[in-house]
């Protein structure tokens, strides 16, 4: 089927290729009516008149390929052969429509309705399923059609743009101190019951974390000053088990009571066993008070953790565990910061390039193995296609789950008079405004042959395909009455 090779050499010590089939938890125990955040994107252009006469050419036109979202006049200039490489990768999308009418079957009745509904968006992303719009060149007359993409947050395709939007809105609150990334990891006795109880836990893994930072931080034996939060939620490992862990951004630096800027020590914020003593204490006491609330669910091999005195059993070890939390060398500025975001903020549980091959054995990807060290941490790993849908739908957050969150001096609350504060402490002019253009960057998207400028001719509804290319030109708007 769809097939590419690894970017990297092979291991001297012979093959790394790991077939695995492990047995991780069901994706859903009971079903659920819930919906999805599925939107259809709408086209990025307008109707408008183009202020000269294009000359539209004739001519058949067939897509560059069959899983392309665009499509070419013969007429025109063909696409680069790097172009053609890049479109014909391996996509998860590709594999969902292959292998997932069948996956859906075989779970019939134990996928819930927001998973239906993810699955739906990844597959018809970008297709003519989801409607799109015709767009020509004023100059050369190339055409070409766009189809719109699903906007849904697990979608690997759709994260580039809600990424860089997120981005511009966050690069005017970076500060020109230090920043720190730290991680919260809960244990696997943890993550299985959090599997289960996703909206809850997840809930309760960003509070414990966050009052966590926040609390030692505050400490005059510490910090001594209260510090900006920005955390990140992921739940996955590179191998596509269920991981549950939450990064934090955090500026190197609070507001102390009595109003003045404390800064941190250059390559210290906090101690990480003093942060993993507390977060353990926070996470386990509440886990316990949900159980005795009895507003944790337990299902399949866990299900006898719903008597309190075999949950505290199972729990007695992870008391005494040291619970992982880490803290990563400072950045090396601002710049470092926004691009440690852009990959961190919108990922999904595996990209398209991690993807090697998809055929009758199965899904071949890359994953790294932390165990190992150098360049051997590098590995590649094969699964049936349904065991990788599985693994995938493994980390669908639930319905409205927010995976990033605010707190401390940079709360939603209080971000706004918190910067302007400790830029005035910091003696820092506030950053200039961006300037917004009067018309939306897609009007004048260049033209792939000649660089002229592409301007929307058609608009077409879901599940239509559009007109044929037009054979006359536009009229001239200086020749119009």
């Amino acid at each position: 089927m769809w097939s590419r090779r690894p970017r990297r050499r092979r291991s001297p010590s012979g093959s790394d290729r790991t077939r695995s089939a492990t047995a991780l938890p069901p994706i859903c125990w009971k079903t659920e009516s819930t919906s999805g955040s599925f939107r259809s994107c709408s086209a990025t252009a307008s109707w408008r008149t183009p202020p000269s006469t294009p000359r539209w050419r004739r001519g058949r036109c067939a897509p560059w390929s069959a899983r392309s979202t665009g499509w070419r006049c013969s007429r025109s200039k063909r696409p680069s052969p790097t172009a053609k490489r890049l479109r014909a990768s391996l996509e998860v999308a590709d594999i969902f429509r292959v292998a997932g009418p069948a996956y859906r079957a075989a779970h019939a009745g134990h996928l819930s309705l927001h998973q239906l509904k993810v699955m739906s968006a990844i597959e018809h992303c970008r297709t003519a399923a989801l409607g799109g719009h015709v767009e020509a060149c004023e100059e050369c007359g190339h055409w070409r059609i766009a189809y719109n993409s699903c906007r849904n947050r697990h979608c690997p395709k759709c994260q580039g743009a809600a990424a860089r939007t997120w981005l511009a809105e966050r690069e005017a609150d970076l500060l020109p101190v230090g920043y720190f990334h730290v991680v919260f990891t809960l244990p696997d006795e943890v993550a299985g019951i959090a599997f289960h109880n996703k909206a809850m836990l997840y809930d309760l893994l960003f509070r414990a974390a966050s009052e966590t930072m926040l609390t030692i931080a505050v400490d005059p034996k510490h910090l001594g000053a209260r510090i900006g939060i920005t955390a990140v939620l992921h739940t996955w490992g590179s191998a596509l088990t269920h991981h549950p862990h939450v990064h934090m951004i955090v500026p190197g630096g609070g507001i102390a009571p009595d109003g003045r800027w404390v800064s941190s020590r250059p390559a210290f914020l906090l101690p990480v066993r003093v942060l993993g003593a507390l977060f353990r204490r926070l996470f386990l006491t509440r886990l316990i008070a949900l159980h005795d609330s009895g507003q944790l669910a337990f299902f399949g091999a866990i299900a006898h953790l719903a008597e309190r005195r075999t949950f505290l059993r199972h729990l007695s070890p992870v008391r005494k565990k040291r619970w992982v939390v880490y803290a990563k060398p400072p950045f090396g500025g601002p710049e470092a910061v926004l691009a440690y975001l852009a990959r961190y903020t919108h990922r999904v549980a595996i990209s398209d390039r991690r993807l090697i091959d998809f055929d009758e054995n199965g899904v071949t990807f890359r994953y790294k193995d932390y165990r190992r060290e150098g360049a051997d941490r590098q590995r590649v790993m094969t699964v049936p296609a349904s065991e990788f849908i599985r693994r995938f739908m493994l980390h669908i957050l639930p319905r409205g789950f927010h995976r990033i969150r605010h707190y401390g001096l940079l709360a939603a609350s209080c971000r706004k008079a918190s910067l302007e504060r400790i830029r005035a402490l910091l003696a820092v002019a506030p950053p200039a405004e961006a300037d917004v253009p009067d018309e939306p960057a897609d009007a004048s998207r260049p033209c792939p042959c000649c660089g002229g400028r592409m301007v929307v001719i058609e608009l077409f509804e879901r599940g239509h395909q559009p007109r044929a290319p037009p054979v006359a030109a536009l009229p001239n708007r200086e020749s119009s009455p």
